[in-house]
């Protein structure tokens, strides 16, 4: 009863005493803010998706929001826990011929210490023909045991010769994926394993990115999300839609009036699968600024941010996308560090 009260302690402070999991989950800050007109959210860098280009250095901010997953933000897996190695037979289970050699000649030599030694007082007891029983069965005793031995020393030798002749095989360091087909290898070509390859952009498209940037402009100063929606990816319509929410919380609106397209410099054109993607240097003028919407024109704390009566010089990196007979659509937008001075 003593003993069962002890376990019993153990077990209970075991448990008491093992470190407990925590369960609180961390959380990331809200990512907000975004370019094209909400630069007063004071956050910078880039939103959206380029396909396996993503996070590629493309000389403008790398992109901070996306859908498309980071590769150098992966975890690496941590290799599958290998079974641990069964245990190594004894010497016994090993050699069972050795060991049924060794067994009978501790027998022999057993039962000879057993039935010799019991024979001799049995004989020097009566005290008669004691010198020629030992003379007629020593000898042949002796010949038995000579036998013996020469017969268990043969069969070792044997058994010896034939575990040299053919060595166990080694398995070690063999696992299930070295013994596939080479053939079947497969190499990781960027996010999504998709091949990309350059793609030509027309003078066509040109235009059509121009386009893009005066209607998403227009669109977002009017916060029409029914006209972004056309423009513009999923993706990237959650942002815009995200960024109007928050100035609408805020109770301020942001403007982008008299759009002045300088010049678009396409940088990058390529394929992936039957997705053709582009990303080009856009740069533009526009009275960009923000307003309270609790104030009235000309009292204090209207303007919030920027001019409403000069132009501001815009620089940004625009990526579009369109599918095999598709229209061109905005995918991403990153910052660029110091835009140019415009002329």
């Amino acid at each position: 009863m003593h003993t069962t009260k002890v376990i019993t302690t153990v077990v209970v402070l075991c448990f008491l005493g093992a470190p407990t999991l925590s369960l609180a989950k961390a959380r990331g800050g809200s990512g907000g803010g975004y370019s094209s007109g909400s630069r007063g959210s004071g956050t910078s860098g880039g939103i959206g998706s380029r396909g396996s280009r993503t996070y590629d250095n493309n000389g403008a901010q790398p992109i901070q929001q996306s859908t498309t997953t980071n590769p150098s933000a992966t975890p690496t897996p941590t290799p599958t826990a290998q079974p641990a190695p069964a245990m190594q037979p004894s010497f016994l289970q090993r050699h069972p011929v050795l060991t049924g050699i060794a067994g009978g000649l501790a027998g022999s030599w057993i039962g000879h210490m057993l039935f010799g030694a019991s024979d001799s007082p049995a004989h020097t007891s009566d005290g008669t023909g004691t010198d020629e029983t030992d003379n007629q069965t020593s000898p042949s005793s002796s010949m038995g045991m000579l036998f013996l031995l020469m017969l268990l020393g043969g069969g070792a030798l044997y058994y010896f010769m034939r575990i040299r002749r053919t060595p166990e095989p080694d398995f070690s360091g063999i696992t299930r994926s070295s013994l596939a087909s080479p053939l079947l290898t497969t190499t990781s070509t960027g996010v999504g394993q998709t091949a990309a390859v350059d793609a030509a952009v027309t003078p066509g498209d040109h235009a059509t990115f121009q386009q893009i940037l005066f209607d998403v402009q227009t669109a977002w100063g009017k916060q029409d999300l029914s006209a972004l929606r056309r423009l513009v990816t999923p993706e990237m319509l959650s942002y815009f839609s995200t960024a109007l929410s928050e100035n609408t919380s805020q109770e301020v609106e942001n403007r982008v009036e008299d759009i002045r397209l300088v010049s678009a410099e396409v940088r990058e054109a390529w394929m992936e699968d039957t997705t053709q993607y582009a990303t080009a240097l856009l740069r533009w003028q526009a009275r960009d600024y923000t307003v309270s919407l609790t104030k009235r024109q000309g009292e204090p704390g209207y303007l919030v941010e920027g001019s409403d009566d000069r132009l501001t010089d815009c620089a940004e990196v625009w990526t579009f996308l369109k599918s095999r007979n598709g229209k061109w659509v905005l995918s991403a937008i990153q910052q660029v560090d110091a835009p140019p001075a415009l002329t």
